[in-house]
């Protein structure tokens, strides 16, 4: 059985697949309502679920005709968006958005779900018995070198 979390997730991945739009713009409350929740569930999946690690731009207007927007970052190249992952890890990136990183990756098909799975192992914090913040950094490290052979591979 799905979570509420993951229920949402999907309904706003649909939507902006459905729509092909680059970007959608929601009303907290109505999406609570929607759901049955509480809006606080709304924000906590938007939050952790549309992040620029997982190639998200999330916008937010508070107030009566607030809303939220939520957009998927476009690149014309893969090694545009590769660039920017690359970024976004130096000099330091923790596990969780590593694997959301990994995600990304696989959500525009430059990895597949194999390597994905693979690398994750590697960088795992079991894997890199380091301490903080060295381990976050060795992981950067060794996600760069990843990311520089896709780079110019593409």
């Amino acid at each position: 059985m799905r979570n509420i979390s993951d229920v949402i997730e999907e309904y706003l991945k649909g939507i902006l697949e459905e729509n092909r739009q680059e970007a959608i713009e929601i009303k907290r409350s109505e999406l609570a309502e929607r759901f049955d929740c509480v809006p606080s569930q709304i924000n906590y999946v938007i939050k952790t679920r549309f992040t620029v690690e997982k190639g998200y731009i999330v916008e937010s207007k508070r107030g009566g005709g607030g809303y939220i927007r939520i957009s998927r970052i476009q690149h014309r190249k893969d090694s545009e968006m590769i660039e920017e992952v690359m970024e976004l890890i130096n000099p330091r990136v923790s596990q969780s958005k590593a694997i959301d990183v990994l995600e990304r990756l696989v959500d525009y098909e430059i990895i597949t779900p194999r390597e994905s799975k693979l690398l994750g192992s590697v960088i795992d914090r079991d894997v890199l018995a380091f301490s903080l913040p060295v381990r976050d950094e060795v992981r950067a490290r060794i996600m760069t070198a990843m990311l520089f052979t896709l780079k110019y591979k593409c």
